[in-house]
């Protein structure tokens, strides 16, 4: 991490960091305390304090960086987002495709109750792993023979998730370079597969576990796709952190869970042509510069300001406090504990900003294997 930019990223991180064990404190705390005795009254009372710390990132998004997010979608399907329980499927473009999820679900009004299936490592990121881990995120290992108990036992537990709820699920399995395109397409070509352009082949096990265990709770599934224009710069956590503004569009089209086929073959189908139609899709929008006229207004909300503002105010007592009681500045050992702490703190937003961009490989280990799709291998990935 280069000098000047660890003069913006340290307070933020240590911002985020220092909130974010008061909000895993209070997570535990009612994981013991609350859930024994009403497991609808923790997950009511989680939603409220995740968003606590989620928020962060969200402000990250909206008024540090300034990213500008637009949504096309038809009117219907806007004013019934938040409102019902989803599966979302989605492209997976960048770094930070799952806080535009964030965002879209905080204007939503579900930010708590928005889930995902994730790496198993993820849970060990401190903060924001273990928030995840107290919300009931999936972790996977990302080898099926594994994971299918995993996912099947995590998705029937949200049968009765007492708010509406968005479970999101990279069908993918990684994040798209142009290096798994080229392994993707020489796939299609060599199998008769529609050759894609702008997505990868979809990895349909876990979609089609989730159709299955799902179809009787949760009404629909929406269909996302995420561009970024070409005026515009990729959006990376390194820039976010920055204050470096982007551009991202995304298109979403709501499906009734009820209209998809019943066999898990025809629904491992169904999710290859919603593949095929999101390429064709994204053609368009390369050509067009937007996906259509269906923008909606989605604004930006001050919540995610008063938090950062309200956590920032107390983080400078707690901090003046502390030098106070412990005269930090009046001791070696004071110094050395405060450099310490602003060390780690260092350490860990390399680490968060390093894991968002885990999934990028490089163009000689990419396009030395073809991918496998549909549980071929202990390889294949569900999200």
């Amino acid at each position: 991490m280069a000098i000047a930019a660890a003069v913006v990223i340290v307070p933020l991180g240590l911002l985020f960091f220092t909130s974010g064990l008061v909000v895993n404190l209070i997570q535990a705390l009612c994981f013991v305390l609350v859930r024994p005795l009403s497991k609808s009254t923790y997950r009511r009372i989680n939603r409220e304090v995740a968003e606590l710390l989620w928020l962060e990132l969200v402000w990250l998004v909206d008024w540090w960086a300034g990213v500008k997010i637009e949504l096309y979608t038809d009117s219907e399907t806007f004013k019934l987002m938040g409102k019902e329980h989803a599966l979302v499927i989605c492209n997976h473009r960048s770094d930070i495709d799952w806080l535009v999820g964030w965002v879209l679900a905080q204007r939503s009004g579900c930010l708590g109750s928005t889930l995902a299936v994730m790496k198993k490592s993820s849970k060990l990121l401190p903060v924001i792993g273990w928030s995840m881990w107290f919300s009931e995120y999936l972790f996977l290992e990302r080898n099926w023979a594994k994971d299918e108990s995993t996912l099947k036992s995590g998705l029937q537990r949200l049968r009765d998730f007492p708010l509406p709820f968005w479970l999101a699920l990279f069908v993918e399995g990684t994040r798209f370079t142009q290096a798994k395109l080229l392994a993707a397409q020489e796939y299609a070509s060599s199998t008769g597969l529609p050759i894609p352009r702008n997505v990868l082949i979809p990895r349909t096990k876990g979609f089609v576990s989730a159709v299955a265990h799902m179809r009787s709770f949760v009404p629909a599934i929406y269909d996302v796709t995420v561009a970024i224009p070409k005026s515009s710069p990729q959006p990376t956590m390194l820039r976010l952190f920055k204050g470096q503004s982007s551009v991202v569009h995304v298109h979403l089209k709501r499906h009734l869970m009820e209209e998809l086929p019943e066999s898990d073959d025809a629904v491992a189908q169904w999710c290859k042509d919603v593949f095929v139609a999101k390429d064709k899709l994204l053609d368009k929008h390369v050509a067009e510069g937007s996906f259509g006229e269906q923008l909606q207004d989605m604004g930006c909300p001050v919540k995610s300001l008063l938090v950062v503002s309200s956590w920032g105010i107390l983080m400078i007592l707690g901090s003046l406090k502390v030098f106070q009681w412990f005269s930090m500045f009046s001791s070696w050992k004071g110094i050395l504990f405060l450099s310490l702490a602003l060390a780690a703190v260092t350490i860990l937003m390399q680490i968060l900003i390093q894991f968002s961009q885990s999934e990028r490989s490089t163009p000689a280990k990419a396009s030395q294997k073809k991918p496998k799709i549909d549980g071929e291998s202990s390889e294949n990935k569900v999200h």
